[in-house]
């Protein structure tokens, strides 16, 4: 078999599994944040924390609840890392430095998972599972929370309230994610990921001297890495080590992971909207991206280019011979368009336009189906920016759901889709014009920027992956990347949730015949162009000098 054949054929089998579980999961997950009953755990939690979850809040007030959590979720995990010397399970590993603590806490709060570090050599395993494994699920839970009260707002009218956030995260980490992280860790498991805490031991001889391993609960922690696209690897390697990725079965099923949740998401909304048909239209959209971008990336990284790539059936370099180009590609797309930042591969050694169809796919947002709760509630951002495109073209106010999307409403849109952009440019231009970053650099000319570019674009958009060639363990970059990944995921909060709460105090107004229909294929097309222009017209001229000027010149 060809390997292109063989990873069109991973692409098909990856299709099919995710349509089984679309409708089901979709639907569970409706039916979880619409239930008024709480269960038995879910009530010692809310006893624990001293929370009421039959509760409404308006938007400020949920907004404090997701910033609170996660100032506190930031403090913990800091600490943790700042004791671990003397905390028992550590592997004998010193207590992390300052600036890469702070890093690293606001990476994993903040849903990112960029790792400065390399994970067996840093982290014991209290701090591994206990403190990062955990914030796995919660930061998850937190983005999903976020998009449900989105869709509350165009659900909801005549009241600013967008549910209880308290219940919201708690059912998202008990209902959803605990149940299928179990299933995930356990298929990782039968396919030959580790799950043990066994300690730092010899393994043969290598290059003179002997080759140590440690263990860890590997295949938990992978699992939830997957499903609520946080990205953060156990050792180094990421998904491309064999501990945490044996073969090309559980390479799948991570890739399965990755896009089930926030694909399924889709079906919530339009089941909670009352509309179906709206969920169908934004996963056309998100799926028409993520098919392109695939194929593009296979298209570019099986492009022969000399008797090298002949031999290897592709631009083989960087990559696990157990995974192949293909599934390498379909990984590295799937891990780009959702805010996961896992890898089975070195990015760094894609072709330049590989690197750039990986850059180009955190530019967009990660919406297509993007992360865990944020990929929705991007796509729903968007929505509204299409619709406001297409009111200014038939001269009438724009309606989305039944909601006027109003001056209100389109400035808080608008900044959301600015400040991500602005971060990005800011910190790279930034960081270019020092001398100490720039040292920082394994690459000269168009890849070197490259690799600034990517760091800020992966740690804005929340995303984690690292295009690798670039020394982020200074203070500058634990420092700067860490601001840039908490502004970057709880600024564009602030005005999602702000949106919702206007959304839901609006009265619906009735459909008529020059009501655009948001649930149409034109609608689709029109929001997929959308989001390509507003991504283009931003970041183009950082892509020229970048992977664009690389691969023209390759």
């Amino acid at each position: 078999m060809s390997p292109v054949l063989a990873g069109v054929l991973q692409l098909l089998a990856l299709m099919v599994a995710l349509a089984l579980a679309y409708r089901p999961l979709g639907d569970y997950m409706a039916g979880v944040y619409s239930s008024p009953k709480h269960l038995r755990v879910e009530k010692w939690i809310y006893r624990a924390v001293g929370a009421d979850p039959s509760t409404e809040m308006r938007w400020p007030a949920y907004l404090r609840g997701v910033l609170g959590f996660s100032l506190v979720s930031v403090l913990f995990l800091y600490l943790m890392q700042r004791i671990q010397g003397g905390l028992p399970g550590s592997l004998g590993f010193s207590s992390i430095d300052p600036d890469q603590a702070f890093n690293t806490a606001a990476s994993f709060v903040s849903n990112t998972n960029w790792q400065s570090y390399y994970g067996e050599q840093a982290m014991g395993h209290v701090v591994q599972t206990g403190g990062l494994a955990v914030q796995n699920f919660l930061s998850a839970a937190v983005g999903m929370a976020v998009a449900v009260a989105l869709v509350r707002g165009f659900a909801r009218s005549r009241t600013g309230e967008l549910g209880n956030f308290w219940a919201d995260m708690v059912r998202g980490t008990v209902r959803i994610l605990l149940p299928i992280a179990l299933v995930g860790a356990i298929l990782l498991v039968a396919c030959g990921a580790i799950q043990n805490f066994a300690g730092i031991h010899s393994v043969g001889q290598f290059m003179g001297g002997s080759q140590q391993w440690n263990g860890g609960a590997v295949a938990s922690q992978e699992a939830i890495k997957e499903l609520g696209t946080n990205g953060g690897g156990y050792f180094n390697a990421n998904s491309a080590h064999p501990f945490e990725n044996p073969n090309g079965l559980s390479n799948l099923l991570e890739i399965f992971l990755i896009l089930l949740i926030p694909l399924s998401l889709t079906r919530t909304f339009g089941r909670m909207v009352g509309s179906v048909k709206q969920g169908y239209a934004i996963l056309a959209t998100v799926v028409t991206i993520w098919v392109v971008f695939t194929a593009l990336m296979m298209w570019t990284e099986f492009h022969h280019g000399g008797p090298a790539f002949d031999i290897a059936g592709g631009a083989l370099e960087g990559k696990e011979t157990r995974f192949g180009v293909g599934a390498s590609s379909i990984f590295s797309v799937a891990t780009t368009l959702t805010s996961t930042g896992a890898v089975n591969s070195f990015l760094s050694s894609y072709t330049g336009f590989g690197g750039g169809i990986a850059m180009l796919g955190m530019q967009l947002g990660e919406i297509a189906p993007g992360g865990v709760g944020s990929g929705l509630y991007g796509i729903l951002i968007m929505a509204v920016i299409a619709v406001f495109l297409a009111g200014l073209m038939v001269g009438r106010t724009p309606e989305y759901l039944g909601k006027k999307i109003g001056t209100r409403q389109i400035k808080f849109a608008a900044c959301y889709i600015l400040i991500t952009p602005a971060l990005v440019l800011c910190f790279t231009g930034v960081a270019m014009a020092m001398n100490t970053p720039a040292n920082s650099m394994t690459n000269s000319g168009a890849h070197g920027f490259s690799e600034i570019l990517y760091a800020y674009t992966s740690g804005a958009n929340n995303n984690g992956s690292a295009f690798a060639g670039l020394n982020a363990d200074t203070q500058w970059f634990n420092t700067s990347i860490g601001i840039a990944m908490l502004l970057g995921r709880f600024l564009p909060m602030v005005f999602v949730l702000a949106l919702a709460g206007s959304l839901a105090e609006q009265k619906p107004v009735p459909m008529t015949a020059g009501t655009l229909r948001t649930d149409k294929p034109l609608f689709s097309g029109l929001l997929v162009g959308t989001i390509m222009i507003v991504a283009g017209l931003t970041y183009f001229p950082a892509l020229a000098l970048g992977p664009l000027a690389e691969g023209l010149a390759s």
